[in-house]
């Protein structure tokens, strides 16, 4: 069984509708999508050994599949830059976090201004359906997105990031490095990869991906499966 059928399974197992931030990461991994450096914490000793084994500065998550919007309930920290910082925010999620079932997730912090949005949606006609656009918290005001019925190639996905309007933002600006389009374009192609072989994926949503020094990284995903009861066959 490879490692995407053991999250999958683990989750349907538990009767999860999705997966937890952690959760989703791991699965977008098993496909090759660079993701940001993370780990699981249970409690405050282990977020503090995460945090030292990862490197200042750090980010502070609830990572529970109760939770799709961690911004909006206010179940992240950011840019905590050292352990005063770390602990802080952490008794500070705890008490909000009250109730919910999940772990923390320390996170490397990346800081850049190019934020990006890959995603998948299971659509009843066509099937699965990849999309990428500009992503962020302006992901839907801007609207600036480009959509392909999976599975599709290496120039369907290249074609898919030079139709939006902002592709401008993707070359090299104002010192920062062009965005690796090969890393890009091959990412797009693996949700499309994971929309075909595992049906019980419904929806995908990874949201923003971060560009540093060219190299694009998932920070932030989100898994829905199938309705529990519903035909979860792999």
């Amino acid at each position: 069984m490879t490692k995407a059928h053991e999250i999958l399974k683990a989750a349907q197992k538990r009767k999860q509708n999705a997966l937890s931030e952690y959760e989703s990461k791991m699965l977008l991994s098993a496909y090759g999508i660079p993701v940001v450096k993370d780990a699981l914490a249970r409690d405050w000793n282990e977020a503090r050994e995460s945090a030292l084994d990862i490197g200042y500065p750090v980010v502070l998550k609830v990572s529970s599949p109760e939770v799709a919007h961690k911004t909006e309930k206010g179940l992240i920290e950011t840019d905590l830059k050292n352990e005063i910082d770390l602990e802080r925010a952490f008794h500070r999620l705890n008490e909000r976090a009250k109730g919910l079932d999940g772990d923390f997730l320390v996170q490397k912090m990346i800081k850049n201004t190019r934020e990006l949005v890959i995603g998948m949606t299971r659509d009843p006609q066509f099937g699965p359906c990849v999309m990428f656009g500009l992503g962020g918290i302006f992901t839907e005001v801007l609207h600036d997105v480009s959509f392909r019925v999976a599975p599709i190639e290496k120039r369907d996905a290249l074609e898919m990031v030079r139709e939006i309007r902002g592709y401008e933002i993707l070359q090299a600006i104002r010192g920062m490095e062009a965005v690796d389009l090969d890393v890009l374009s091959e990412s797009i192609i693996a949700l499309g990869r994971i929309g075909l072989e595992h049906p019980v994926v419904q929806e995908i949503d990874v949201n923003p991906i971060m560009v540093q020094e060219g190299q694009p990284v998932a920070v932030d995903a989100l898994v829905v499966l199938k309705e529990v009861g519903s035909d979860l066959s792999e």
